[in-house]
Parts: structure tokens; sequence; C-alpha cells
């Protein structure tokens, strides 16, 4: 494992909707995206932080885009698909797999934000090639093999009053 230094060059994505409703489901608080940057890069030197959104058409989406760019976040957005049958859907895994890929011969470590399983093998890859994997999300809704996969998880609900408004 490698250890956290200062020199480290950090890449941090942040999956806002898993964030957003285990944060919500849980706690019925939003997440601190200036806490969660913060002890994602944790004196480090951050290369890049992508924080990807959904939108929706909902009033006070813009003025949180606006805030995620304000902190330090470039805002990826993605607008939500309804289908003909009324179903709804919308997610970035696969951009934010992309991106991770990308970013893995720029960053020594790369930092998710999201409790979502399906990340589980992107760690297990980014590991391969050399980066240091670490998650951040909420214990009560993350994967265990999200947690299985990375050099280190840090769970918002030990500390809720830190990441949560």
């Amino acid at each position: 494992m490698v250890d956290i230094h200062p020199a480290q060059r950090v890449g941090v994505l942040a999956d806002s909707q898993n964030l957003y409703h285990s944060a919500q489901s849980r706690y019925s608080r939003n997440i601190d995206y200036s806490a969660l940057l913060e002890e994602a890069v944790r004196d480090r030197a951050l290369v890049r932080a992508i924080a990807y959104v959904i939108r929706a058409d909902s009033p006070e989406e813009e003025s949180f885009f606006e805030a995620l760019r304000d902190i330090g976040f470039e805002a990826k957005i993605k607008d939500i698909k309804t289908f003909a049958d009324g179903s709804k859907k919308a997610d970035w895994d696969v951009g934010m797999s992309l991106d991770a890929v990308t970013l893995a011969s720029h960053v020594d470590t790369v930092v998710l934000c999201t409790g979502d399983g399906d990340f589980a093998r992107l760690c297990s890859h980014l590991r391969h090639e050399g980066v240091r994997v670490e998650a951040i999300g909420l214990g009560s809704s993350t994967a265990d093999e999200l947690v299985d996969a990375v050099d280190e998880f840090v769970d918002i609900d030990e500390h809720e009053d830190r990441f949560l408004l």
C-alpha cells in the first residue's frame, strides 16, 4: 500500500447522485462538498476534482452546480432520460470509470466519492496499474465489494457532523 505524502497527486471523482440519495435516505441531509474535497485531498496535490451530476430540472440545481464549481469541482452534467414507459434513468458509472482510467497516468491516488459497488472492478484495475484508490461514502449504504476493493475507505456515517449539512 502506498503511503500518503504531500507530493502525492490526487484525482477526486464524486458520484453526486449516489451521495445525495444515500445522505437523504439515511439522514434527510445533504453532503458538505467542501468537507468532502478537503478529506479527499488531505494536504496532497489536487490534480482534478470532478462532480458527476444529473440535471432533473429542479429549481435549486443550477445554484448547486455553481456551488460545486466555487468549491473547486468541475461539474459534469448529464440530463435525465425519460423513456416511453415513464421510467427515468441517468447515471455516470461509465463516464466516471473512463475518467478514472484516463486520470490514472496523471495521478498517484484516485478518490472515489460513492458507495456504488459497480466501481469495485475499476478499483481493482487502478490498483493493478499502481494507483492508490480511496473511497469516501456512507458506510451504511456502501457495497462491501467497494470497501474491499480500495486501499482506504472513509465512512461518512462515522463523521456525519463533518460531512453533512
